[in-house]
């Protein structure tokens, strides 16, 4: 059975993330809500974990995962960012997007595209989350919450907790969340190319 830690969206209770951090470091999956919709998330060094997290999800290792980090310096160390990505990804963090970067030797193998070596990163602007992130002490390995075989993102925590009782450690409810998966940009190319449009606004990033 899933825990349920219900926080308050301001001031979310350390106590209670501390439990949830703890669950991480023992191999637990998490559903916890960002400022787009929800997103399962493990320990980034725990291979079982990464495993789990795409079976639940039903993505193959060419399914870009996304490192979920405190602000963009720890993104920086995880990929390898040129100025142009740097001033883009500036203009865009905190917020609804993910970017797809060359992965940096930081990164394990495992969790990056096979062949690309790449890795999706963001950086989201939601309390609850950035409390977790800075308890944990590190970023997560995070995938968007969409069943299999669906199109939509979860973003109720009860029905997430029903859905995935035996499959996860735990749900963060934090109140309402968005119903809406981030935008996916790749910057690898020579120019920005669009993934996924989702709730981050394209004119932020001047496209």
């Amino acid at each position: 059975m899933a825990q349920y830690f219900e926080v308050h969206p301001d001031n979310p209770q350390p106590r209670l993330l501390k439990q949830a951090v703890s669950l991480l470091e023992k191999g637990g999956i998490i559903a916890v809500p960002t400022d787009s919709s929800y997103a399962l998330v493990c320990h980034l060094d725990d291979k079982a974990a990464a495993d789990a997290l795409r079976k639940i999800r039903g993505v193959d290792d060419k399914h870009h995962l996304t490192l979920l980090c405190r602000d963009l310096s720890e993104l920086a160390n995880y990929a390898r960012v040129d100025n142009r990505q740097y001033r883009l990804l500036k203009s865009a963090t905190p917020g609804p997007y993910t970017f797809i970067l060359e992965a940096s030797k930081e990164v394990p193998r495992r969790v990056s595209h096979p062949s690309r070596k790449t890795i999706g990163l963001r950086v989201p602007e939601h309390k609850a989350l950035q409390e977790l992130l800075a308890l944990h002490g590190g970023p997560l390995l995070a995938t968007t919450l969409i069943p299999t075989g669906e199109s939509d993102s979860l973003n109720d925590a009860q029905d997430i907790r029903k859905r995935y009782e035996h499959q996860i450690a735990a749900v963060i409810d934090a109140g309402a969340c968005a119903h809406e998966p981030t935008t996916v940009i790749d910057l690898t190319g020579s120019e920005p190319e669009l993934i996924r449009q989702g709730l981050g606004d394209l004119a932020r990033l001047g496209l």
